[in-house]
């Protein structure tokens, strides 16, 4: 029984303006590497996954190739051509994974800084539960809002910003995709889909430094965290 990482990439990036010209926010350069070799390197370096799907547009097929080919991952990193929309990108890596995939990994293509115990964290909890995200609790009050008018105040303790990695058994998000995918639903991630068909979710603390590189002022943090993960680990004692 294996663990199957599937990374969707084949959005477009349009909050990263002229700063992406054009290009991908998940290949953008970040300190000489594309953002989404940083993410593919944390997968690659964790014990927990055995096989990684990259999922891109057949525009960035090749251009994902190269990139791959230079960094010589010591695990399979597969290419899959990813569809219009997150759900239908995740859901064609799916359609491909192994009849042996117990447990199945999605994460976001642009938070290259999850620290490898919340992987296996995330992965343990599915092998046990079933389903499991990771989640930061809101430091903002949350104030629910229709047309720009406030309905009402959440409760702060009740509320999670979710992250990824989000982790599933095989079956559990095989039978979400497909119930889906018969009632013509659009979901916001893995879990809401798993959430609606009753299934039960669990939800570990994340982690401040998974951030979601999605704009520029993201990049300036993301240079620090690379700099710091780069910087060789010195024995003071």
């Amino acid at each position: 029984m294996s663990v199957l990482a599937i990374i969707p990439a084949a959005g477009v990036g349009v909050r990263m303006g002229a700063i992406g010209g054009g290009m991908p926010k998940q290949f953008l350069s970040l300190e000489g590497v594309p953002i989404v070799i940083h993410t593919l390197r944390k997968f690659a370096a964790s014990d927990a996954i055995d096989l990684i799907y990259l999922a891109v547009r057949d525009d960035d097929m090749e251009r994902a190739r190269q990139d791959i080919e230079r960094e010589h991952f010591a695990k399979p990193v597969r290419l899959v051509e990813g569809g219009a929309t997150r759900q239908e990108t995740v859901a064609r890596a799916l359609a491909q994974a192994p009849e042996s995939t117990e447990v199945v990994v999605v994460h976001d293509a642009v938070r290259p800084f999850v620290p490898l115990e919340l992987i296996r964290r995330v992965v343990d909890e599915a092998r046990r539960s079933g389903a499991a995200i990771l989640g930061i609790p809101s430091v903002d009050t949350v104030k629910q809002v229709e047309r720009l008018m406030i309905l009402g105040t959440l409760p702060r303790e009740r509320v999670v910003l979710a992250q990824t990695p989000q982790a599933f058994r095989y079956d559990i998000l095989r039978e979400a995709f497909a119930r889906a995918a018969r009632d013509g639903y659009q979901g916001t991630d893995e879990s809401s889909l798993v959430e609606r068909i009753d299934r039960p979710v669990t939800v570990l603390m994340g982690s401040d430094r998974n951030i979601k590189i999605t704009k520029p002022s993201d990049l300036p943090l993301a240079r620090l965290y690379v700099a710091q993960e780069r910087e060789p680990v010195t024995n003071h004692g």
